[in-house]
Parts: C-alpha cells; sequence; structure tokens
C-alpha cells in the first residue's frame, strides 16, 4: 500500500491509500478519486513530505532540536518546519497555475509585453533566461520546491 497526498481544482488537500501508483493512475484515468470537500473529480497528486522511519538501531525518540543553534542559525526541526510549509503553500498555489513548460520565458516576456493575456503560469527555463527576465523588469523567481513535469508524472 501506497499513500498519496492529493489535491483538487478547488485546492483542497486530502490523503488517499492505494495498491499502487499504477493503481492510483487506472482510477484516476476511470474518474473513481473525488474530493471528500467538494465531489471535484479532477485530482492530482500533491507535493509531499517523504515519510521515512527511523533506523531499527537508532534511538526510537531523539531529543528534540532547539529552534536555532549556538550560533543563531535555525535548527533542524525548524528547518523542516519551514520547509513543509513552503511545500505545502507551493502545492496549493500550482493548480491554480498553468504550466507552459520550456516556453516559460517567452510567455512570461509575451505577457509583460502586453502580447498575452496576464497568467499565473509556471514552466522551465534556464539560469540565463531567468536572469534576463529579471533585468527586464519581469516578475519571475523560481519554484523553491522542485517539481515534476506534468508529462514526465505517473
Amino acid at each position: 500500500m501506497i499513500v498519496f497526498d492529493l489535491s483538487c481544482t478547488g485546492a483542497h488537500r486530502f490523503e488517499a491509500w492505494f495498491a499502487s501508483s499504477e493503481s492510483f493512475a487506472d482510477q484516476q484515468a476511470r474518474g473513481l478519486i473525488a474530493c471528500p470537500v467538494c465531489g471535484d473529480v479532477d485530482v492530482r497528486k500533491a507535493v509531499m513530505a517523504p515519510r521515512v522511519g527511523a533506523k531499527s538501531n537508532q534511538i526510537a525518540s531523539a531529543p528534540a532540536s532547539p529552534p536555532v543553534d549556538t550560533h543563531g542559525e535555525p535548527g533542524p526541526e525548524l528547518m523542516r518546519k519551514v520547509l513543509a510549509e513552503i511545500a505545502a503553500k507551493q502545492a496549493e498555489m500550482l493548480p491554480q497555475s498553468r504550466w507552459v513548460g520550456r516556453d516559460f520565458a517567452d510567455a512570461a516576456r509575451a505577457m509583460h509585453e502586453g502580447r498575452a493575456a496576464e497568467d499565473l503560469i509556471h514552466g522551465q527555463t534556464s539560469p540565463e533566461e531567468a536572469q534576463a527576465l529579471r533585468d527586464d523588469g519581469i516578475a519571475a523567481m523560481p519554484l523553491l520546491v522542485p517539481i515534476v513535469p506534468p508529462e514526465a508524472a505517473n
């Protein structure tokens, strides 16, 4: 069995268990998975943090990390919490934007120049293209949690 974090087009997040990734894909394709909040059947996998169990030779519960270390830097627990919050917010926002793939720089520039309707988009671009967008005053920023392009998803 495998658990997936899922979200609908209404940005509702929920968990569901499946026998395998193939089982999820089959049920998704047949419209058998529905959001328990709104009933939407347009359900996708959401970004999720891995659940990794402790090694059997380690102490079951490690002492809690302080929020900051002796040098004032964030501790591991605080960093995990912050990263989880970033991943959750990104997963909430992605369904509201349109995937443009490798055409990101061209699509962003077209919107900036008024040649295309303004829209929330996400996609891929090179570091050089991203810097050129910023140099031209076009707002673009990297996603903090990497995503799998739709065409490469299970």
